[in-house]
């Protein structure tokens, strides 16, 4: 392979650039320059107003496209009539209230200038948990995925440039690690196959939420499966890559810890009913931690890796790693929220 600009310019401002450069194209004025790129342009901007305007089917006669309008990423203005907003993001994710800002603006300038309500568009090239996607588009945003872009670029894949090529190509190739894990042996995971595996998850069982933990140890993966309550504590199964863990939230920020209780007795107490009723009840492969923690978010009981995902040397079975994890969340329910005499 031929080096690809967007593998070394793998910041998002390299990925604003190109966004705002295809949107530039869709100027009538660039049709003489490359009638392709012309035309792929269009289709992008018509593509983005359906997204929340279904119904537009008006000719593109007129773009003006730029970058860091406001702090927003990338706008695009549409006919003297429409006004397209970009939150753009790779593996990175939106924070505080920086979206409904952004919106707010939108609509300010919307109404000042007599144009449309504005579109706003939140376009995600690397992964995000479809909670975090379900609380975007609440705040009047929509989705355009990794997936969107591929297949409006493979529409016009026969474009001869390098830029475009470049950055089609690689997104062709982050989707493509990113569904690798179905053949990969389970040694062989890094962190696409875990992503992947979660966005398969997430089409399979209710999940909480999926994300990266950053720490001192070096990180890793985790999919917080269910998030129920023993008593006013939050208990909850969390699938840190290898393990999965049965975890008890102590965190001050959710809770008041009662005076006469410690970490350590909430945390015990909760581990005794797990062997409990895991030795009563058949789930012989769930164990004691190698170690407590004592902190706001505790480990209480594991299941080792080959337990539930499969040995190192072989490929998952889907189909069986789902019924595994529906019937241990369902396990945990039957301790924390059904029996009364459980609560502490």
């Amino acid at each position: 392979m031929k080096p690809n600009i967007f593998d070394i310019a793998t910041k998002e401002l390299n990925q604003d650039a190109f966004i705002t450069w295809l949107l530039k194209f869709a100027d009538p004025k660039y049709q003489s320059a490359n009638q392709k790129l012309n035309t792929c342009g269009k289709t992008f901007v018509t593509q983005l107003i359906k997204k929340q305007l279904s119904t537009f089917d008006e000719q593109i006669n007129k773009v003006e496209a730029g970058r860091q309008w406001e702090n927003i990423d990338v706008w695009a203005e549409i006919n003297e009539k429409y006004l397209i907003i970009i939150e753009d993001k790779i593996n990175s994710s939106h924070h505080s209230n920086q979206l409904s800002r952004y919106k707010e603006n939108a609509e300010k300038w919307c109404k000042n200038n007599n144009y449309k309500e504005p579109i706003c568009i939140y376009l995600k090239t690397g992964n995000e948990s479809q909670s975090r996607l379900s609380q975007i588009e609440k705040n009047g945003y929509s989705i355009f995925s990794r997936l969107d872009f591929i297949n409006l670029l493979n529409e016009f894949k026969d474009i001869n440039n390098d830029i475009f090529i470049d950055f089609y190509e690689r997104l062709k190739r982050i989707e493509k690690s990113n569904n690798e894990f179905e053949n990969k042996i389970i040694k062989d995971w890094n962190g696409n196959d875990w992503q992947g595996f979660f966005q398969f998850l997430e089409k399979e069982i209710p999940i909480e939420n999926w994300d990266y933990v950053n720490n001192a140890s070096g990180g890793f993966w985790n999919a917080v499966l269910n998030w129920d309550y023993w008593n006013i504590y939050p208990a909850y199964i969390q699938l840190e890559e290898g393990k999965l863990c049965f975890k008890i939230s102590t965190d001050p920020n959710e809770l008041d810890l009662p005076e006469n209780l410690t970490r350590g007795e909430i945390r015990n107490h909760l581990h005794k009913l797990i062997m409990n009723q895991a030795k009563n009840s058949g789930f012989e492969n769930i164990k004691r931690p190698t170690r407590f923690g004592n902190g706001n978010y505790m480990t209480v009981a594991i299941v080792n890796r080959e337990d539930w995902l499969g040995k190192e040397n072989e490929t998952i079975d889907k189909e069986n790693i789902v019924k595994t994890l529906t019937e241990y969340v369902n396990f945990l329910r039957t301790i924390i929220v059904e029996p009364q005499k459980n609560v502490i």
